[in-house]
């Protein structure tokens, strides 16, 4: 028999060690979740420890013994020096670590498959026609099975055969004790906020992840062959709001606990129902706006706010100052006179991206989605890589480069006249 306490409590619920969100999404991708392709990968305790950690270094190899060691029923990466020298590091399994991979690859040793985020794409065809940048095998995250369940993360991945190639192009090199270590081709990018993942958060330093998991400073460009200089002070432990770039689409990571702080969907539809019931109007036709619900987040409703993104003053869809010379693009706000872009206001509704639970308040230009002023302002100061050697700030509900003087507009809605 059950006791009383086993009868309320049947199974214990699983550990998780945290939640990989994709930037760019609002909620899912945009023909819906599938399998190992969605737009967050919650990371849970494995019912067997699957950790590796680095044991047997093999170093004068020639080509042949390189690959007899490789073929070996085990984990191994290995260091191509030249045509005839491979070092090839041994990894066994470790008891106390979880490991979670990450790529391009649909191969079953991948955890997360992860494609390039194309800004503001409605279909995953359009996220198909784009030439990737990110790696089959980009990276592994590596979480302690044991509280604190600490999560840090390396580049490169293991393929089917249970092996990391580094070949003679790619930047590599021997550590100070003796260690083989190195870079992938375009690497993984890691940012640390300061101040952790909350109201008061402000945006760290962009770094690179080697594959043995040391931190150096960014190289010239993406896939440079000379690395930048080693961080010493660094670690490439994860953190609330890390972001991980993978070049061609950047991951945010949230603790477990970071989560239990966050607004939950359905904070966010009750927030919602609050505009709504606030019954905001058109200043010019007097009709009464609402946001529509969650789920319809691409199909402009009739209710639909817009707003004039020059000014903030909120309207519903009219075709008052539109003036054809203008090219359709810039439209004159009937409240203030000033000329600017017209967007239909789309709610943010991938509640991991919130760093508070205030009201839905403000908008990112030019896209138009909606959150809290604390959530606009951090992400408006964060610059997310973009291509190769650029950087932006851009909307993390949609990707797009974010326009003006802030990034960001505070919303000013009409009341009921009655």
């Amino acid at each position: 028999m059950f006791s009383p306490d086993q009868e309320n409590h049947p199974a214990k619920a699983p550990v998780k060690y945290g939640e990989l969100i994709v930037l760019g999404y609002n909620g899912s991708l945009p023909n819906g979740d599938r399998g190992r392709r969605k737009s967050r990968f919650a990371l849970y305790k494995r019912l067997k420890a699957n950790g590796v950690k680095p044991s047997t270094v093999h170093v004068a190899c020639t080509p042949q013994a390189a690959k007899a060691i490789s073929n070996k029923d085990q984990h191994s990466i290995s260091y191509t020096l030249s045509r005839v020298q491979t070092v090839v590091v041994e990894y066994t399994h470790d008891n106390n670590t979880d490991m979670f991979q990450i790529g391009r690859s649909t191969e079953s040793p991948i955890d997360f498959v992860v494609t390039d985020t194309v800004p503001g794409s409605q279909s995953n065809s359009d996220t198909q026609s784009v030439q990737s940048t990110i790696s089959r095998f980009a990276c592994r995250i590596i979480c302690e099975r044991n509280p604190p369940f600490t999560a840090k993360i390396y580049a490169a991945g293991f393929d089917s055969s249970k092996n990391i190639f580094l070949g003679e192009k790619a930047a590599k090199w021997k550590t100070l004790d003796g260690q083989m270590d190195g870079l992938t081709t375009n690497g993984v990018l890691v940012m640390h906020p300061r101040s952790g993942f909350a109201e008061d958060s402000r945006p760290g330093v962009w770094r690179e992840i080697s594959v043995c998991g040391n931190v150096f400073s960014l190289r010239e460009t993406r896939s440079a062959q000379q690395r930048g200089k080693m961080v010493e002070n660094e670690t490439n432990q994860l953190q609330d709001g890390s972001l991980i770039d993978l070049c061609g689409a950047t991951l945010l990571w949230r603790t477990a606990e970071g989560l239990a702080c966050t607004p939950t969907v359905k904070h966010l539809e009750a927030l919602r129902q609050e505009i709504n019931a606030a019954r905001p109007q058109c200043p010019v036709g007097f009709n009464t706006l609402a946001f529509p619900s969650m789920k319809r987040k691409d199909v402009v409703d009739e209710k639909q706010p817009w707003v004039y993104l020059t000014c903030g003053h909120v309207h519903g869809y009219h075709n008052w100052g539109n003036k054809e010379e203008r090219d359709g693009k810039d439209r004159e706000c009937p409240m203030c006179r000033s000329l600017g872009p017209y967007v239909p206001l789309w709610l943010g509704s991938e509640a991991g991206f919130y760093v508070d639970a205030g009201p839905p308040t403000h908008a990112f230009s030019p896209c138009g989605h909606v959150c809290s002023e604390k959530t606009t302002s951090y992400w408006s100061q964060i610059p997310l890589p973009h291509g190769t050697h650029t950087f932006h700030a851009a909307c993390p509900f949609c990707g797009h480069q974010l326009a003006g003087e802030q990034g960001y507009i505070r919303l000013i809605f009409q009341g009921p006249l009655d």
